[in-house]
């Protein structure tokens, strides 16, 4: 059982011109491809996703983005909530407009959300975590990750963001 507790209800939701505002985080993890981790061996960048719990298909971290913290603090929360890991926020990759059908909501009638997406380097997974019942971790290539990925706009920000991002982050460190 985890001390942590996941945040609950609409009371502190931040909203904007009919969006709801959502934090998420695409975390990955660098895996060494050679077991003798020599110096010039070549690692892989690998995604961490969980299982939605309303249907097929797999999610990065992601939800409400709540009044008294920054967007940063809680796209965070949300990985520690939601995949039960902490790391290195690194950088924004990305805002990204999706519809919810679940998150329809006097504030916004149409479930009309806009989420910021940030990379999420790995340094913990936690053993218990606020939504450990209902979530199965999985770590996949950036390709598996593409195939498997339950939304469009998720999928999006993967390929257009995170790996745009990661691209000039391997151009700036060679």
């Amino acid at each position: 059982m985890s001390d942590l507790v996941a945040r609950t209800g609409r009371l502190q939701q931040r909203y904007e011109n009919g969006y709801r505002l959502v934090a998420g985080c695409i975390p990955f993890r660098y895996r060494c491809l050679d077991e003798s981790h020599h110096e010039n061996s070549e690692n892989v960048v690998e995604v961490l996703m969980i299982n939605s719990t309303s249907g097929p298909g797999l999610l990065f971290p992601k939800g409400g983005w709540e009044n008294d913290e920054t967007v940063e603090e809680a796209a965070v929360r949300e990985a520690i909530e939601e995949a039960g890991v902490r790391g290195d926020l690194l950088d924004f990759v990305g805002d990204y407009n999706f519809k919810s059908k679940t998150h329809e909501d006097e504030f916004s009638p149409e479930g009309l959300c806009k989420a910021a997406m940030f990379a999420l380097l790995v340094k913990e997974e936690l053993n218990a975590w606020p939504e450990q019942s209902t979530r199965i971790r999985s770590w996949l290539t950036i390709a598996q990750a593409i195939q498997n990925c339950r939304h469009a706009w998720m999928k999006e920000a993967l390929e257009y963001g995170f790996c745009k991002w990661l691209a000039q982050k391997r151009k700036t460190t060679s």
